[in-house]
Protein backbone atom coordinates (compact mmCIF):
# COMPACT_ATOMS: atom_id res chain seq x y z
CA UNK A 1 0.00 0.00 0.00
CA UNK A 2 0.70 3.42 -0.95
CA UNK A 3 0.57 7.07 0.27
CA UNK A 4 1.37 10.35 -1.92
CA UNK A 5 0.22 13.01 -1.01
CA UNK A 6 1.08 16.36 -3.75
CA UNK A 7 -0.11 19.86 -4.06
CA UNK A 8 -1.55 21.17 -7.27
CA UNK A 9 -1.60 25.03 -7.47
CA UNK A 10 -4.35 26.82 -9.98
CA UNK A 11 -5.40 29.96 -10.33
CA UNK A 12 -8.79 31.70 -10.18
CA UNK A 13 -9.45 34.50 -12.61
CA UNK A 14 -12.84 36.35 -11.00
CA UNK A 15 -14.01 36.96 -7.54
CA UNK A 16 -16.50 34.24 -8.38
CA UNK A 17 -15.16 31.47 -10.54
CA UNK A 18 -15.42 27.73 -10.94
CA UNK A 19 -12.47 26.08 -12.38
CA UNK A 20 -12.69 22.60 -13.71
CA UNK A 21 -9.61 21.17 -12.26
CA UNK A 22 -10.00 17.30 -13.49
CA UNK A 23 -6.91 17.40 -15.90
CA UNK A 24 -4.89 18.68 -13.28
CA UNK A 25 -5.56 15.56 -10.86
CA UNK A 26 -5.25 13.67 -14.12
CA UNK A 27 -1.79 14.56 -14.87
CA UNK A 28 -0.84 14.18 -10.92
CA UNK A 29 -2.05 10.94 -11.12
CA UNK A 30 -0.11 10.02 -13.91
CA UNK A 31 3.40 11.59 -12.08
CA UNK A 32 3.17 9.21 -9.40
CA UNK A 33 1.87 6.15 -11.15
CA UNK A 34 -0.80 5.66 -9.50
CA UNK A 35 -2.83 1.85 -9.43
CA UNK A 36 -5.77 1.07 -7.88
CA UNK A 37 -6.67 2.77 -4.57
CA UNK A 38 -8.77 6.31 -4.21
CA UNK A 39 -7.62 9.59 -4.06
CA UNK A 40 -8.79 12.17 -1.92
CA UNK A 41 -8.44 16.13 -2.35
CA UNK A 42 -8.57 18.31 0.16
CA UNK A 43 -8.55 22.40 -0.14
CA UNK A 44 -6.94 24.07 2.71
CA UNK A 45 -8.93 27.33 2.44
CA UNK A 46 -12.34 28.22 3.81
CA UNK A 47 -13.47 30.65 1.01
CA UNK A 48 -13.13 28.22 -1.76
CA UNK A 49 -14.70 24.75 -2.20
CA UNK A 50 -14.41 21.59 -4.34
CA UNK A 51 -17.90 19.11 -5.51
CA UNK A 52 -17.93 16.94 -8.34
CA UNK A 53 -20.61 17.47 -11.46
CA UNK A 54 -20.59 18.20 -14.47
CA UNK A 55 -19.14 21.43 -16.76
CA UNK A 56 -21.06 22.54 -18.80
CA UNK A 57 -21.81 26.21 -19.50
CA UNK A 58 -25.18 26.44 -18.47
CA UNK A 59 -24.75 24.38 -15.44
CA UNK A 60 -21.76 25.62 -14.20
CA UNK A 61 -24.24 29.38 -14.47
CA UNK A 62 -26.93 27.57 -12.86
CA UNK A 63 -24.37 26.26 -9.67
CA UNK A 64 -23.43 29.87 -9.55
CA UNK A 65 -26.66 31.38 -9.01
CA UNK A 66 -27.72 28.88 -6.94
CA UNK A 67 -24.67 29.67 -4.68
CA UNK A 68 -25.95 33.35 -5.11
CA UNK A 69 -29.81 32.87 -3.80
CA UNK A 70 -28.48 30.68 -0.98
CA UNK A 71 -25.44 32.72 0.29
CA UNK A 72 -25.68 36.06 -1.53
CA UNK A 73 -22.39 37.85 -1.80
CA UNK A 74 -24.60 41.79 -0.92
CA UNK A 75 -25.71 40.57 2.22
CA UNK A 76 -25.52 41.88 6.29
CA UNK A 77 -23.56 39.19 7.64
CA UNK A 78 -21.26 39.53 10.82
CA UNK A 79 -18.32 38.46 9.24
CA UNK A 80 -18.50 41.46 6.63
CA UNK A 81 -17.34 43.45 9.93
CA UNK A 82 -13.44 42.25 9.41
CA UNK A 83 -13.50 41.01 6.14
CA UNK A 84 -16.04 41.29 3.39
CA UNK A 85 -15.83 37.70 2.53
CA UNK A 86 -18.35 35.96 4.55
CA UNK A 87 -20.80 34.73 1.52
CA UNK A 88 -17.85 32.61 0.07
CA UNK A 89 -17.39 31.18 3.94
CA UNK A 90 -20.82 30.00 3.45
CA UNK A 91 -20.75 28.47 0.50
CA UNK A 92 -17.48 26.64 1.56
CA UNK A 93 -20.08 25.69 4.25
CA UNK A 94 -22.55 24.00 1.43
CA UNK A 95 -20.22 22.72 -0.79
CA UNK A 96 -17.58 21.53 1.57
CA UNK A 97 -13.88 20.92 0.91
CA UNK A 98 -13.02 18.06 -0.11
CA UNK A 99 -14.32 14.58 -2.07
CA UNK A 100 -12.80 11.05 -2.52
CA UNK A 101 -13.05 9.36 -5.71
CA UNK A 102 -12.11 6.15 -6.63
CA UNK A 103 -8.83 5.16 -9.21
CA UNK A 104 -8.47 2.31 -11.17
CA UNK A 105 -5.21 1.17 -13.28
CA UNK A 106 -4.30 5.25 -12.63
CA UNK A 107 -7.74 6.57 -13.76
CA UNK A 108 -10.31 8.37 -12.07
CA UNK A 109 -13.70 6.49 -11.61
CA UNK A 110 -15.60 9.09 -12.69
CA UNK A 111 -19.38 8.98 -14.32
CA UNK A 112 -19.30 10.00 -17.95
CA UNK A 113 -20.15 13.82 -17.33
CA UNK A 114 -18.71 14.25 -13.82
CA UNK A 115 -15.41 16.81 -13.19
CA UNK A 116 -13.97 17.91 -10.47
CA UNK A 117 -14.67 21.80 -9.89
CA UNK A 118 -13.31 24.04 -7.93
CA UNK A 119 -15.64 26.86 -6.89
CA UNK A 120 -14.19 30.20 -5.78
CA UNK A 121 -15.70 32.32 -3.19
CA UNK A 122 -13.16 35.49 -2.81
CA UNK A 123 -10.66 35.28 -6.03
CA UNK A 124 -9.06 36.01 -7.76
CA UNK A 125 -6.45 34.05 -6.09
CA UNK A 126 -4.09 31.25 -6.02
CA UNK A 127 -5.63 28.04 -4.49
CA UNK A 128 -3.91 24.84 -2.75
CA UNK A 129 -5.64 21.57 -3.73
CA UNK A 130 -3.87 18.98 -1.51
CA UNK A 131 -3.99 15.68 -3.35
CA UNK A 132 -3.65 11.97 -1.29
CA UNK A 133 -3.52 9.37 -2.81
CA UNK A 134 -3.64 5.61 -1.48
CA UNK A 135 -3.54 2.41 -2.93
CA UNK A 136 -1.12 -0.04 -5.17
Amino acid sequence: MRVIQRAIQVESRKRIDILDVTEFVREALREISAGDGIVNLFLPHTTAAITLNEAEPGLLDDIENLLDRLAPELSDYNHNRIDNNAHAHLRNVLVGSSVTIPVSGGNLLLGTWQRILLLEGDGPRTRTIVLTYIGL
